[in-house]
């Protein structure tokens, strides 16, 4: 079900040929260039992107990679290319770009316009993280954009984080940012290892670095809504977790018996049968604040206990979920969006993985991919997505950005 916020519209007519750059928005106060590239030569794409992408004045610069490149060259061809020019990213289980989904590609997008003001902050050693760390990284963020004459908002201002979707530190780290942002809200996503699980990098000051996060206040005048969707309603299997292991999201025990055994009897399967396509289609839920959150699990281990992807701990109550139409889900939630920003110009967005391997199990990857396209969105296919102070799986998660009014 679509959970509120704002989007807008498509433009859809841009030559997104190697060495051409995007057109502008036609608003001047917005010069937004977008592009891709599917060259798997880590030089050639970077020099195809910053093409497409380049332009002076940036004052956001992002990208989205395969793990599949030689990132310490793509790393340097980047930075060459883009010098001084704030550019930020991190790697991927898959890209949503400029020509719909892609697997092994680069893309990214550059805003330049005097609307927007954008302060970054890196946060290192995410296996040593308190919650200072990220009390005291969104209170300098924040205190940045005050000497710059800006008074940030809800109404004014988001957040935005990338982070190791590999650390298990996302809720640490995302519950300590948002508890000093007031009403301002934050979106992000996990960065991604295709589905290797091995390691996972973000891109700042001319290089990737795994253990880390990077966080981004932006400020802006223009309309925006920051947003979630998922398509998982909670059915009537309930079962309460009796045996884990916090530290590695390891669940041994489910109403008393082996996790594996017990989930897969509430599902109606035996625990052999259990993949990532049966845990992508038959996520848990749990209720917080009146709300479903998702929590996916990974896989199976040989003890039959579960490896999730968020945190989870003993006396939890989950409930298995059932999936509604996805391809309606997204139609809705984009409307609504829409309804309250007007056409967006861009959607940043994080789109989890098992939706991704959904859409390929259903044979509906072209369709969601077309809903991406009409509404804009650069993104990828993460480990995991942030809304405000939670960590959540098998979400979409994103902030609309609309024309000038």
């Amino acid at each position: 079900m679509a959970v509120k916020n704002r989007i807008c519209g498509p433009k859809r007519d841009e030559d997104l040929s190697p060495g051409k750059p995007t057109m502008p928005a036609l608003d001047q106060a917005l010069k937004i260039r977008r592009g891709a590239s599917t060259s798997r030569d880590a030089a050639e794409a970077a020099r195809e992107l910053h093409a497409q992408i380049g332009q002076d004045g940036a004052s956001l610069g992002l990208f989205y990679c395969s793990p599949e490149y030689d990132l310490d060259r793509l790393g340097a061809e980047l930075r060459a290319r883009f010098g001084s020019a704030p550019l930020i990213g991190c790697t991927t289980a898959g890209e949503i770009t400029p020509q719909g989904y892609l697997d092994g590609s680069l893309t990214g997008i550059t805003i330049a316009s005097p609307e927007f003001e954008v302060v970054t902050e890196r946060l290192d050693h995410l296996d040593h993280y308190t919650l200072a760390d990220g009390e005291a990284v969104a209170n300098r963020l924040l205190a940045a954009l005050r000497s710059r004459g800006k008074a940030p908002s809800g109404q004014n201002t988001f957040g935005f984080l990338l982070i190791d979707g590999l650390s298990n530190a996302e809720e640490a780290v995302v519950s300590s940012l948002h508890g000093q942002l007031g009403d301002i809200q934050l979106f992000g996503g996990s960065a991604a290892d295709g589905t290797d699980f091995g390691r996972a990098f973000i891109y700042h000051d001319g290089a990737f670095r795994s253990g880390a996060a990077l966080f981004t206040v932006v400020h802006t005048n223009l309309p925006f809504e920051v947003f979630k969707t998922q398509h998982f309603v909670p059915t009537d299997a309930k079962m309460v977790v009796t045996g884990a292991d916090v530290a590695t999201r390891t669940v041994y025990e489910i109403n008393g018996l082996p996790a594996g055994r017990e989930y897969a009897r509430l599902v109606g399967m035996e625990v052999e049968q259990l993949t990532e396509l049966i845990f992508a289609a038959h996520p848990v839920v749990v209720r917080l604040g009146g709300n479903d959150f998702v929590r996916s699990i990974m896989k199976v281990n040989e003890d039959e206990s579960l490896t999730f992807a968020c945190a989870i701990d003993n006396g939890i109550v989950l409930t298995v979920a059932r999936g509604v139409d996805m391809i309606e889900n997204m139609r809705e939630a984009f409307e609504d969006v829409r309804s309250r920003v007007g056409d967006p110009q861009v959607v940043f967005g994080c789109d989890c993985l098992f939706r991704l391997i959904e859409t390929d199990q259903k044979g509906i990857r072209d369709e969601i991919g077309k809903i991406m396209l009409e509404n804009n969105v650069i993104g990828f296919s993460t480990y995991g997505e942030q809304f405000n102070g939670m960590h959540v799986n098998q979400t979409f998660t994103g902030v609309a950005i609309g024309s000038p009014r």
